[in-house]
């Protein structure tokens, strides 16, 4: 048994009775070969939701600090989130960037899933923000489909992103696989990547119901 069937097996059923998730649309999630999940990203716990509600391992970047706490707190926590598929990366580097679309480039090529959230961030409010464009690199170079996903209610959960979260029902919406092969080539023209990532946004936007917002994140988060 993979480390991550050991862990469904074993923490799966504890997450279902504290988060009772309800999930929508997991028929869109092609069986085989490469994929990739583009979701919102409202607090911490969507990154341990998602993986326990998808049949496929979900393979996703996180924080290299998540994997490298001392004692046994340090050593459990790198166990369980390398065991459900998070990949560490070092973002805040000078090229945790080109780290990040190179990891999720060889996850796809070697025809897994990977997870990503084009806001780059938590949302800070609730809202939806501008999506960046890496996830747009990441199908025109790979040729990997786009299953967009929306969390629902986690933020209800674990306001602000921190603390141990309260138990509740959270709702995993997917929509329709998208795919731009007819932007084949294109991944170096930022119009298309543009094009392509506001199109992903949008379906984002719709599953979710969030009010929208033309703006990073980031920039929110340093202007509040």
């Amino acid at each position: 048994m993979s480390r991550f069937a050991l862990i469904k097996a074993v923490l799966g059923p504890i997450m279902r009775l504290m988060f009772r998730p309800r999930v929508e649309g997991a028929e869109h999630i092609p069986g085989d070969g490469p994929v990739i999940l583009a979701g919102n990203h409202l607090t911490f716990i969507d990154s341990i939701v998602l993986p326990l509600v998808t049949r496929r391992q979900v393979f996703f970047i996180g924080k290299d600090e998540y994997v490298t706490g001392k004692g046994l707190k340090g050593r459990l926590m790198a166990w369980f989130f390398t065991g459900v598929g998070m990949i560490p990366v070092d973002r805040d580097g000078a090229n945790g960037g080109v780290a990040a679309l190179m990891t999720g480039r060889r996850v796809l090529e070697e025809g897994r899933i990977f997870g990503i959230y084009p806001e780059g961030t938590r949302s800070p409010d609730g809202r939806l923000y501008r999506g960046r464009t890496g996830i747009a690199r990441l199908t025109l170079m790979t040729g990997a489909p786009v299953v967009p996903f929306a969390m629902i209610g986690t933020d209800k959960l674990q306001p602000g992103g921190a603390g141990l979260p309260r138990p509740g029902r959270v709702t995993v919406r997917f929509g329709e696989a998208m795919e731009f092969s007819r932007y084949e080539g294109m991944d170096r023209d930022r119009y298309v990547l543009r094009a392509v990532t506001d199109s992903v946004m949008t379906e984002v936007m719709r599953l979710s119901g969030q009010e929208y917002v033309d703006m990073y994140a980031t920039k929110a988060k340093k202007a509040a």
